[in-house]
């Protein structure tokens, strides 16, 4: 278990004795043989001890832990220990170090590369706790084959950290090999969660169609979000999507771009889409967007039939009337060369205001 430790009372013991027993190494109690082209080790944190009633029950006293969890205010020290097993008929030497983690654009978790600047590389500033852990000098490790070494680190968290949850983790490396162990570290204080629902919009249609939306954290502690999508059709009823936890993880102070299958898409409506999201800890957040549907194949066939039949009246009127003007039936010009009689000018009469 993490045990946790003052600075100012325990803080050079407790490297002294990291320093002393860094490298201790045990036999493996169960070496299954490495393929000849596997890594031939392996990375993870000790075992922690089962509950009481696990015991009484004749279970084994001890079981694996997924990842280390630490906890503690600011200003303390925190320890643990890491499990080298070497499984092959060779010696391996293990580099250490602890690094940032973050969130790629998908969700996925990645671990910030050895060496960035302080101001951090592309996956942005450095602000987890991967500067916090410390092996000691116990950096890099030599494991004999079919052996476990057993490692010990700490982890100091710096007086007026703030609270939260600070991602981190454990990075064994080897001839270009990495193995990242996570480490959740929560410094003690109010913990916040909030989050936002951002960039809704539509992709493709139909059966295919896919909800785009991002996800942003906006508290100070680790998010697992569900979701839930409303619609409301202009011409009628719209199938949505019911509340279901995301496979993710969303990371204080990070941003995720997810897809979501939409299969209850109209063919042909206007629609109100709602996205909302929620999390433990009393996080909700919601985005919309709005979306025409239209099936563009047959409107496309039925445009351009309209216009072939507008065109087709257009070119039998214009026949009707030049057949019309050809066959003389309204008045057409003189021959050339005809005489045409003229007519004899009305007679004039003198009107006088005298009786005859």
């Amino acid at each position: 278990m993490p045990v946790l430790h003052s600075p100012r009372r325990s803080g050079g013991l407790l490297l002294a004795t990291v320093a002393a027993v860094a490298a201790a190494v045990l036999p493996c109690a169960v070496a299954a043989p490495a393929a000849a082209d596997g890594p031939g080790w392996t990375a993870e944190p000790v075992a922690g001890s089962a509950p009481a009633a696990a015991a009484k029950a004749g279970d084994r006293p001890y079981f694996a832990r997924p990842f280390f969890y630490l906890a503690g205010p600011s200003g303390t020290v925190l320890e643990d220990r890491l499990v080298l097993a070497n499984t092959s008929d060779q010696e391996h030497t293990i580099t250490l170090r602890g690094a940032d983690v973050y969130n790629t654009a998908d969700g996925a978790f990645a671990v910030r590369p050895a060496g960035p600047a302080a101001g951090g590389g592309p996956e942005g500033p450095v602000t987890g706790a991967g500067p916090w852990i410390s092996f000691g000098t116990a950096t890099t490790v030599k494991v004999p084959a079919r052996t476990r070494a057993v490692v010990p680190f700490t982890v100091t968290v710096p007086p007026g950290s703030p609270p939260g949850d600070h991602p981190a983790a454990v990075v064994a490396t080897e001839s270009g090999r990495e193995v990242g162990v996570r480490v959740h570290l929560r410094v003690g204080g109010p913990a916040l969660a909030a989050l936002t629902v951002e960039d809704v919009s539509v992709r493709g249609k139909g059966a295919a169609a896919r909800v785009a939306y991002t996800l942003v954290n906006r508290g100070n502690v680790a998010l697992a979000p569900e979701l839930a999508i409303s619609a409301e059709g202009a011409l009628g009823e719209v199938a949505g999507r019911s509340v279901r936890t995301l496979p993710v993880e969303v990371l204080p102070g990070q941003r995720v771009e997810l897809t979501e299958p939409w299969p209850g898409a109209p063919v042909f409506d206007r629609v109100a889409l709602t996205l909302t999201v929620t999390a433990p800890g009393g996080a909700r957040a919601t985005g919309s967007t709005s979306v025409w549907f239209v099936p563009w194949g047959i409107a496309g066939t039925t445009g351009l039939g309209l216009l072939g039949l507008g065109a087709v009246a257009a070119g039998a009127l214009f026949l009707v009337r030049k057949r019309r003007i050809r066959s003389g039936d309204g008045p057409g010009p003189a021959p050339h060369g005809s005489a045409v009689p003229e007519e004899a000018p009305a007679p004039e009469h003198e009107l006088t205001g005298a009786p005859r």
